[in-house]
């Protein structure tokens, strides 16, 4: 992750909206990285993180609440520019001296935004702008300080200023495609409001995620999980680029994968990358171990559980590492902290989701040390970092495809049979994707 020597940053506190990770992207796109944090970060916290400005996402809760989510009161005298988003917008305008109460009228999907005064926020935006609404509460009372900038025929108050202190409001989702302009309302925040110089690119990143990975690295040797996806071939890449021969790579052929894939990685790696390549062929016994098993979950657990008594055994046959690397990604993180708000409570609660393979995985027991640069990425974010460092066009434009692999596509027990009838169907589909041109489109 950069320091903010190297990058200006944002700050984004999560008060369980389902689009948080969506509006640290919107930030992302105009080069200024993001970090999306719980929203009971500390003042004193952030003053260290040291963020140029500070976005308030939306959430389920009504803000006066008895156990609504809370900021540290002491935020709002760390000086920092704020961007508040449906709720966010509400609990600044309630911990400032405003009113907050239930919408007479509660607004639901497209609305059409009057600009009253376009200021810092809407500079450049037309007079009436399309807004995507979510919410049943509204400010009624603006806090001292405060002027409306925005409208809707529902919403009297749909956008709020206080421009001497660069505190913000919208009650619209500006991170949303379908919120015309909503893009330009962030790039106007973070750029023209908090100042960042839009420095956070792909290539910023490499060249300090290269420095990282040696200082930590030293001269130990790393081991690396190959599965053939963007994120580890990048990050083998990444990692070859950084230490070279420390690098060692394994590959688990576990008998899941697309047609001819193994083979072809294999080969790719080791004699056109120049990249060394353990390969394991392990087939036989990842489908003996899933026999009888139908259920997805059960099978991600069963192959994630399998992989890593394989990989143990395989990787003691290599000598000793200090280091592991993956390629978790921000979203695995975020995710597999699997928590969300509870609206009524104000607690955060566990989400079911689909196990991560990279996050949370590994024994307690086994002795490494993570390295993990792609953890504050997100996934369009390491196809830009695989097209600076090259990796080939065959890799980074791959189509996402589960860890499992073909196994939990395949309904009910796998078996050879299925797996091959599974296999091929998917090699016709994706051969004539491509003979047709789409598949960079699908």
């Amino acid at each position: 992750m950069p320091d903010n020597a190297l990058s200006d940053s944002i700050a984004i506190l999560d008060f369980g909206s389902q689009y948080s990770q969506l509006i640290a992207r919107r930030v992302r796109e105009v080069n200024t990285f993001s970090e999306l944090l719980p929203y009971s970060t500390s003042a004193e916290e952030l003053k260290r993180l040291n963020p140029k400005g500070i976005i308030l996402s939306g959430g389920p809760s009504s803000c006066y609440e008895a156990h609504a989510p809370q900021l540290d009161p002491k935020v709002w005298k760390l000086g920092i520019p704020v961007l508040g988003v449906c709720y966010g917008m509400q609990l600044m305008a309630r911990d400032l001296g405003g009113t907050v109460e239930p919408s007479d009228v509660k607004e639901y999907g497209r609305a059409m935004l009057t600009i009253v005064h376009h200021g810092s926020l809407f500079e450049g935006l037309e007079a009436e702008m399309e807004s995507w609404m979510s919410h049943g509460d509204s400010v009624t009372v603006l806090p001292t300080g405060f002027s409306t900038v925005g409208r809707t025929l529902a919403t009297p108050v749909a956008a709020i200023a206080d421009d001497e202190r660069k505190y913000y409001g919208v009650q619209f989702h500006p991170e949303v495609v379908h919120t015309r302009g909503g893009q330009k309302v962030i790039e106007n925040f973070v750029t023209g409001v908090c100042r960042c110089t839009q420095s956070w690119t792909m290539k910023q990143f490499i060249d300090h995620a290269i420095a990282e990975i040696r200082e930590k690295v030293g001269d130990k040797r790393v081991l690396l999980a190959l599965s053939g996806g963007v994120d580890s071939s990048t990050l083998a890449f990444l990692l070859h680029k950084a230490i070279g021969d420390q690098l060692v790579c394994m590959f688990i052929d576990q008998g899941f994968m697309r047609k001819n894939e193994p083979e072809w990685l294999v080969d790719a790696f080791e004699n056109k990358f120049k990249i060394h390549v353990h390969f394991i062929k392990a087939r036989e016994r990842f489908i003996n171990k899933l026999a009888g098993i139908t259920e997805p979950e059960e099978k991600r657990k069963t192959i994630g559980a399998e992989f890593i008594r394989v990989f143990e055994e395989e990787s003691k046959k290599l000598g000793n590492f200090d280091y592991l690397a993956q390629g978790t990604l921000y979203p695995d993180v975020i995710e597999s902290s699997g928590t969300q708000i509870d609206p009524k409570t104000g607690e955060r609660v566990a989400v079911k989701i689909k196990s991560h393979h990279n996050v949370g995985g590994l024994p307690k027991d086994l002795q490494f040390k993570l390295v993990e640069p792609f953890a504050k990425l997100f996934k369009d974010e390491v196809r830009r970092v695989a097209m600076e460092l090259d990796v080939p066009e065959g890799i980074r434009v791959r189509h996402p495809f589960p860890g499992p692999g073909l196994a939990i596509r395949v309904l009910g027990e796998v078996t050879k049979e299925r797996l091959k009838t599974l296999r091929e169907a998917d090699w016709i589909i994706r051969e004539e994707i491509k003979a047709h041109g789409l598949y960079r489109q699908v």
